[in-house]
């Protein structure tokens, strides 16, 4: 059986969101249940390592520039593990990939986001993007082609990955999962105390990254002229637009920036419904968390928000972009409310990060046998 397992990740802790979380989430876990879990990172001053965390040096990352780009080096004092698991394609994802390689131990890759449709995003002055978009795909497909298996979280990720990137190495399903422990009903009234929130009306909201692709406007059009109260918590760069959006609509919008972990369930349990615009999401951990928490989520009808939420049972869908459909579905979601919370609850188990890491050990396994 797989005890030992080195992640190699190009973005870790003290950056929040869903890839860290995850890393994070499964190190803590593994070592509970399973055995060690090393992970190796880019080093940030403001973060200190923990037990089987190994930083290398690191430089600011050149497009996102509130990240920190690891050097492709493993450190010395980095046990061989059973298994490399690798969480990104870039230069501490190589350097998995290498020291897989020659510790002779099979390497795992899991696709975490969609490359190729950010390009447009963050290089939108660039004439051919298509090129750039080209590339990406090229460069994927070497990596991917180069590990013993790829997870994906979602099957909508799966099939993004066969259809774009198309390598030859066997694609499976492992949900992130989330930490059911943590992520429960509770009692938000404290919570809507201390910071302020009108719960006279129904209460609908946001957390996560405020970036161009989570398309939050969105969610601030659609609450316009309407008795709803929203609530968006979260940074990113995205934040002045739609601050400034929601002062020019007199859209009742509380920006909440950060919140601490501890904070998210009763965050959750303030709502009535999570709204999730975003499109190009592999698997929208923020949506599986509200629904542990009780909270049905409306979503774009994108990416891997097409199956993360069921129609009718967690949530509704509405077709990305149209402010209208948005609406009725936050609508529809409010009316169902109650019946929508009863099934979210009974998925719980099924989300849980434990049932992840049991469908990972198996995939280890297999792979450490053959």
């Amino acid at each position: 059986m797989v005890r030992n397992v080195a992640a190699f990740t190009d973005t870790y802790l003290p950056t929040v969101n869903g890839v860290t979380y995850t890393i994070s989430l499964w190190r803590s876990r593994w070592n509970d249940r399973f055995g060690r879990l090393s992970v190796v990172y880019p080093h940030s001053s403001t973060y200190e390592p923990r037990s089987d965390e190994f930083p290398v040096p690191s430089v600011q990352a050149p497009i996102y520039r509130q990240y920190r780009l690891g050097l492709p080096v493993v450190p010395t004092d980095l046990p061989t593990p059973d298994i490399v698991h690798v969480h990104s394609p870039f230069t501490l994802g190589l350097a998995g990939l290498r020291f897989g390689t020659r510790a002779d131990v099979p390497v795992v890759a899991t696709y975490h986001t969609i490359l190729a449709d950010r390009i447009e995003q963050r290089v939108p002055d660039i004439v051919p993007v298509s090129r750039l978009e080209d590339g990406c795909l090229a460069y994927e497909r070497q990596f991917y082609d180069a590990v013993d298996l790829i997870t994906a979280p979602t099957a909508v990720a799966r099939r993004e990955i066969r259809e774009r990137i198309r390598p030859e190495t066997p694609i499976e399903i492992v949900p992130n999962g989330i930490d059911t422990t943590t992520f429960r009903p509770v009692d938000p009234s404290s919570f809507i105390d201390t910071y302020d929130i009108d719960d006279s009306a129904p209460i609908v909201g946001y957390t996560g990254r405020h970036s161009p692709e989570k398309y939050l406007s969105e969610l601030i059009d659609a609450a316009a002229e309407t008795d709803l109260t929203v609530v968006i918590a979260g940074d990113g760069p995205s934040r002045p637009a739609l601050e400034a959006q929601a002062d020019a609509l007199e859209c009742d919008v509380t920006f909440l920036g950060f919140l601490d972990r501890e904070e998210l369930p009763a965050f959750y349990s303030a709502l009535d419904v999570f709204v999730f615009p975003g499109r190009l999401e592999t698997q929208g951990l923020v949506a599986l968390e509200a629904n542990a928490c009780g909270t049905p989520v409306v979503a774009a009808a994108a990416g891997a928000l097409t199956r993360t939420v069921l129609d009718g049972e967690t949530g509704y869908h509405y077709p990305p972009g149209e402010t209208v459909a948005l609406r009725e579905a936050i609508d529809r979601t409010l009316a169902e409310r109650k019946r929508l919370r009863d099934l979210c609850l009974r998925r719980r188990e099924m989300i849980s990060v434990t049932h992840s890491l049991a469908q990972l050990q198996t995939l280890y396994d297999e792979l450490a046998s053959a």
